[in-house]
């Protein structure tokens, strides 16, 4: 199965439903790939991403502070599958040399991939399924990025199930 690495490029909310999404983009920057998440799972993703601390610790940040104490590395994180309209997500770690992954919605692998400076990862087969954007790097155009973010529907793309 190929991979693509990608990178957080935002978030943003979805005009019709009010739904957070949150933009990954590939790192050669031709392509968006939006998956819908829940309002916590974003809240979650923000903070990370504005360095904002809280003062205690939240859910994926006892996450990896528990792995972190049993000595496990958080190798990357995968979109691995897009069905009935659902994104999945793999965690892999590695613990006393043994490599496991783990179950996980995507927003929350993604958090906690955020925490761990881990890379994110989608696949080729999650990429053809989805309705995505490829862009030319030379004509990058903001305002056409956002009307095609703003015409996207959950239906279009697949509506994140909480």
């Amino acid at each position: 199965m190929i991979e693509r690495e990608f990178k957080i490029r935002g978030l943003m909310m979805d005009p019709i439903t009010n739904s957070p999404i949150v933009i990954l983009q590939d790192v050669e920057k031709n392509t968006l790939l939006p998956i819908w998440v829940g309002v916590f799972e974003a809240n979650a993703i923000a903070l990370q991403v504005e360095r904002i601390d809280t003062p205690r610790p939240m859910t994926h940040d006892l996450i990896k502070n528990i792995l972190l104490h049993m000595n496990a590395d958080i190798e990357k994180v995968v979109v691995s599958a897009l069905k009935d309209n659902t994104f999945y997500a793999l965690i892999h770690l590695t613990l006393e040399g043994e490599e496991m992954t783990i179950d996980s919605r995507p927003s929350d692998a993604i958090a906690l991939a955020l925490r761990a400076d881990a890379p994110i990862f989608v696949t080729d087969d999650v990429i053809s399924n989805s309705r995505n954007i490829t862009l030319d790097k030379e004509k990058l155009d903001p305002d056409e990025v956002r009307k095609w973010l703003e015409n996207l529907s959950p239906e279009d793309l697949g509506k994140y199930k909480m």
